[in-house]
């Protein structure tokens, strides 16, 4: 018998499923947030993009609307998200590839996106998932693909930092207060790592990522 798989819902309890859109702007400045991780990603047409944890599909609508010509896919383990997040790309008239999935256990063979996006997501893991998460985003980017990451992260001022020290045990945003996202990409594999923006929020710092993955080099073949 298959075991049911074990996961933090949106704001921690599924009752609270309904109000996420409206908490999370109420909560985080989400439109500025993910237009500027899609705008520091230049998608081109025809690439594919992967959201991982894509909860209700707004990060990956909005990909989708800004990018018509490019494949848009998008991965949640929580059944009711996705619902909500089909709902809406029905609405929109988009066509965009949900499927049900762990980030931990990508559903997808080995270099198969130009871009992986995770907003909002990697404070729900743990410390081991976290990392496995993250070299499985690195096992299905193509070389030479990209990771952008918006979550919870150092803070930068004293402000930010009475804050970050209020809610650092809130699910497992304790890392991310640290600034281990950092250190987790190099560990899996990424280079060019680079925040590149951040925002201060009433729960704390929330930071931009950039990381490439790095192209793979011919061997050089000794000739007699």
């Amino acid at each position: 018998m298959k075991k049911p798989l074990r996961y933090i819902p949106a704001f921690h309890f599924h009752w609270l499923t309904r109000w996420y859109d409206p908490m999370i702007r109420l909560f985080f400045p989400e439109e500025a947030l993910k237009t500027a991780l899609i705008a520091q990603a230049h998608i081109q047409p025809g690439q594919n993009v992967l959201d991982i944890g894509c909860g209700t599909g707004t990060l990956t609508l909005m990909i989708k609307q800004a990018n018509p010509n490019a494949t848009v896919y998008g991965l949640d383990v929580d059944s009711e998200v996705l619902d909500i997040a089909r709902r809406k790309t029905e609405e929109a008239g988009e066509i965009i590839i949900l499927q049900q999935g762990t980030a931990t256990c990508l559903p997808y063979a080995d270099e198969s996106f130009d871009h992986v996006f995770a907003s909002l997501m990697l404070h729900h893991l743990t410390r081991q998932d976290k990392q496995q998460m993250l070299r499985e985003a690195f096992r299905v980017l193509q070389p030479g693909g990209k990771l952008h990451v918006a979550d919870f992260g150092k803070p930068h001022d004293s402000v930010m930092w009475l804050i970050s020290w209020l809610v650092r045990w809130f699910e497992e945003v304790h890392d991310n207060i640290l600034g281990l996202l950092p250190v987790y990409m190099v560990d899996a594999g990424f280079h060019s790592i680079e925040e590149t923006t951040c925002y201060r929020t009433v729960l704390g710092t929330v930071a931009l990522y950039h990381a490439d993955k790095p192209i793979k080099r011919r061997k050089k073949v000794n000739s007699g």
